[in-house]
């Protein structure tokens, strides 16, 4: 009878003990959420006050209607900006980034903005004159027409903001290779050998194009360097900065993704490392000629056909 007696006091010591270590688990869980969710937050607010005052793109208008999304398929139109407030301004940099949830893959397109292609209702022009005569709307539906591509979502970046980010996530600067001299519309000036850039050097290497590379070194080097910055951010320093260079950053794009959705690529991505990123130029060698045409001025007169079907075959669907 006391033996039945000890058995059952001591399943019931057994239960209570169980119950208040699964309680202690729940409550350490919790504890973290509560804990990283705090840090995003405060991490994230304090990039943002930082840079909130330094950017006027947030007072742009802008129409922009998405193609649906695909399974596992992001394709963000990329527009590099000098923001002048309400104002349509000009964009030499056009890209379409793409992110593949599937297997975590991101590919980068670049597209040459003296493209001669066909802009719905303006017949043919530079691929860059769609963006100034309506927007990333426009430019959405030229890049449909000529090249099939289903773009969901825009980001307009101001460059005045990419100087500021690149102090603030690498503030020893970002150890560049400067191949030639870049002196000619450009400063400050660089000079060959390696060295370390600030945000001012930087924004100089990717923006120069007075040399005889012109427009088609601006896009290697634009690529270059955004997939250098995507592998210094892949190391724990770089991803537990993600939370407050998102806020940095928030004040100099205009995007229709949300904030949280941004977070959650940018975690996933940067969170690898050795990352791959695959990157292709518009258009491709060989597939075009220089060409001069009354009211437009010298273009790359592409064999659409071909860029389209390269297109195609390099990203996702």
């Amino acid at each position: 009878m006391n033996e039945r007696i000890d058995r059952k006091m001591y399943r019931r010591k057994r239960k209570r003990k169980k119950r208040k270590i699964t309680l202690l688990c729940f409550s350490t869980i919790i504890l973290v959420f509560l804990l990283g969710a705090s840090y995003v937050y405060f991490q994230y607010q304090a990039g943002l006050e930082k840079s909130a005052n330094n950017s006027v793109i947030l007072d742009q208008k802008v129409e922009f209607n998405g193609a649906e999304l695909k399974k596992g398929i992001t394709n963000v139109l990329l527009l590099g900006t000098d923001a002048r407030g309400k104002e349509i301004s000009r964009t030499d940099t056009i890209m379409v980034a793409q992110y593949n949830s599937d297997n975590n893959e991101v590919k980068i397109l670049s597209i040459m903005r003296d493209s001669y292609v066909d802009i719905p209702g303006h017949g043919s022009q530079k691929i860059n004159a769609a963006y100034a005569f309506g927007g990333p709307e426009l430019l959405r539906k030229t890049l449909k027409e000529n090249f099939d591509m289903d773009i969901q979502y825009y980001s307009l970046v101001d460059f005045k903001g990419f100087s500021s980010i690149i102090d603030e996530v690498f503030p020893d600067g970002v150890e560049m290779d400067i191949e030639k001299e870049m002196v000619k519309g450009i400063n400050p000036p660089l000079h060959p050998g390696m060295q370390k850039l600030d945000g001012d050097q930087l924004l100089s290497y990717v923006r120069f194009r007075k040399d005889s590379e012109s427009d088609f070194g601006r896009v290697r080097r634009q690529q270059e360097v955004l997939k250098l910055l995507t592998d210094e951010m892949t190391d724990v320093k770089g991803v537990m900065k993600i939370p407050k260079t998102l806020g940095i950053i928030k004040p100099f794009i205009k995007t229709n993704i949300k904030t949280s959705q941004v977070l959650s690529i940018a975690t996933l991505v940067l969170g690898e490392k050795n990352k791959n990123i695959e990157s292709m130029r518009i258009p491709l060698d060989h597939t075009y000629t220089d060409e001069y045409y009354e009211g437009v001025g010298l273009v790359l007169d592409l064999d659409v056909s071909e860029n389209k079907k390269a297109i195609k075959d390099f990203l996702s669907e």
